[in-house]
């Protein structure tokens, strides 16, 4: 009896890991890639359009990164399964995923049949994360009473103004972020004075410094 195949999203800023993790994927029978994306608002998009059953990605991402595209993607009435594959293993990143709901958190240095493992788990409703983490996530993540003063600062802003607290750190104008969010340029003004009231700052270089520390951006990319 043929199984009907499952639909895969990959989202992913680098193209040789989105052409690598194809290539391995398509090696699987059942396995099907129905989009790519190369970054956060993209991903979202492509989601919405194809609907998939997994959507794979990496979470630092240009223009929205994969914490706020997971977000958006799980608040959704989509039923699509995401699956987390990152170099990162910063504790604060895989606790608030693991609270957005997200099926699966794999380390890039992670084997293939690891990612098989996480897919079919994930379809089947399960979580699944990768061996070398999983353990201290777990302990992290069940012991984890209380948030930081940045961490409630932080989720005091709205969807939107978390994205466009990204794109102000990433550089991007008042008038280039109103042209990509389809916004006018008064009201990106509006989100920006909340947001720097909100997170208690004065200038954009205290704004970028916390935002590298939340992880929100990666400096080393």
């Amino acid at each position: 009896m043929k199984h009907p195949l499952i639909e895969i999203v990959i989202a992913d800023d680098h193209t040789i890991v989105r052409q690598g993790l194809r290539k391995l994927l398509e090696e699987e029978d059942c396995l099907k890639i129905t989009g790519e994306a190369v970054d956060g608002h993209e991903a979202v998009q492509i989601v919405q359009k194809v609907t998939p059953d997994i959507v794979i990605m990496d979470i630092a991402m240009p223009l929205l990164n994969g914490i706020e595209a997971a977000r958006q993607i799980s608040q959704s009435d989509l039923k699509t399964r995401i699956i987390i594959l990152s170099m990162h293993d910063h504790t604060r990143y895989i606790r608030e995923l693991l609270s957005i709901g997200v099926s699966g958190y794999l380390l890039k240095n992670s084997v293939s049949s690891d990612i098989i493992k996480a897919i079919m788990a994930a379809v089947k409703g399960e979580r699944y994360l990768s061996p070398s983490i999983s353990n201290r996530v777990i302990e992290d993540f069940v012991s984890m009473n209380r948030k930081t003063a940045q961490d409630e600062l932080y989720n005091t802003l709205s969807n939107r103004e978390r994205e466009v607290f990204q794109m102000m750190v990433e550089g991007y104008s008042t008038k280039q972020i109103a042209e990509m969010l389809c916004l006018s340029p008064s009201t990106v003004k509006s989100h920006r004075s909340n947001i720097m009231e909100k997170l208690q700052m004065d200038n954009i270089s205290k704004l970028i410094q916390y935002a590298i520390q939340l992880g929100v951006i990666d400096i080393h990319i």
